[in-house]
């Protein structure tokens, strides 16, 4: 097992190839991340628990993973038994191949990033992702970033083609309130640095704001107006152990013109200013 460095926002090459134990990916815990690289995950073994932008996922034994640029990465706990084989590329390396389909493969309407495979196609996989291992630790390497065009473009409609057995993860709403409740959340993470007020959303999805705030409400068990600010606050967060932005920058790049309305807004949901946050470790 490598247990090497994982990046935590980029690859700093085209892609990288790695394991790693629960032990390491507990140490990635803290706060939460916005990545710009790709990413694939096998869970191989033991189970974990992560925030992908604002829901919270369960993942165990065989959970494939797929997570697109952008995305809002929280590791809550990894089992100790846990062990997770990835592949990362980076944001450069998707831009420059200006690959047709997105990550998140939206002609699906994915409902979960997460996908469950049986145990004869996880060890398939497994088996890949150790061959990929080899073939990097060799001199000269066996992969090169247009070698791994082909391999992303496999990983694509692999996935894709899982996804279409898995009925469970494909959005096929039962009721009129959960379609209402995934299509709020989609355009949540689309606009919450622009668009703080639910009137806004209510006002794009052509619904009164007493009906939105119902729907999502019975879907979730938060009101709109929490999944609005769960996000800003999952990105204030990320920026400020991130980044060294000046704290009115990332103010404004939340859509808070006043530094001390933002400063507010965060001590009320974290009991710390944004500097005091930052400062912690």
């Amino acid at each position: 097992m490598q247990d090497q460095n994982i990046p935590l926002i980029d690859c700093p090459v085209d892609f990288l190839i790695g394991d790693a134990s629960g032990k390491v990916m507990n140490e990635y815990g803290r706060f939460p991340c916005k990545i710009k690289c790709g990413v694939y995950a096998l869970m191989a073994n033991g189970s974990a628990k992560a925030t992908i932008n604002i829901t919270q996922y369960n993942f165990k034994k065989n959970d494939v993973l797929l997570l697109e640029p952008g995305s809002f990465l929280l590791i809550h706990k990894f089992s100790p038994d846990a062990k997770v084989y990835y592949i990362l590329f980076s944001s450069a390396f998707l831009d420059k191949h200006t690959f047709g389909n997105r990550m998140s493969l939206d002609a699906l309407q994915l409902h979960s990033p997460i996908l469950h495979l049986e145990d004869e196609h996880c060890e398939v996989l497994q088996g890949m992702a150790e061959l990929m291992l080899k073939a990097m630790n060799v001199t000269p390497a066996m992969l090169t970033s247009e070698k791994m065009i082909h391999v992303f473009n496999l990983l694509q409609t692999s996935y894709a083609s899982y996804a279409k057995t898995q009925d469970d993860y494909l959005v096929r709403p039962q009721d009129r309130k959960t379609a209402i409740y995934q299509e709020y959340t989609r355009l949540v993470m689309d606009h919450y640095a622009q668009w703080h007020h639910v009137v806004h959303y209510a006002e794009a999805m052509h619904l009164t704001m007493p009906h939105l705030c119902s729907m999502v409400k019975q879907v979730s068990g938060r009101t709109a107006g929490e999944v609005i600010n769960d996000a800003i606050l999952t990105d204030a967060k990320a920026q400020l152990k991130i980044t060294q932005l000046p704290i009115k920058e990332i103010a404004q790049s939340l859509g808070f013109e006043d530094v001390a309305l933002f400063n507010r807004f965060f001590k009320a949901r974290t009991g710390q200013t944004p500097k005091s946050y930052r400062s912690n470790g």
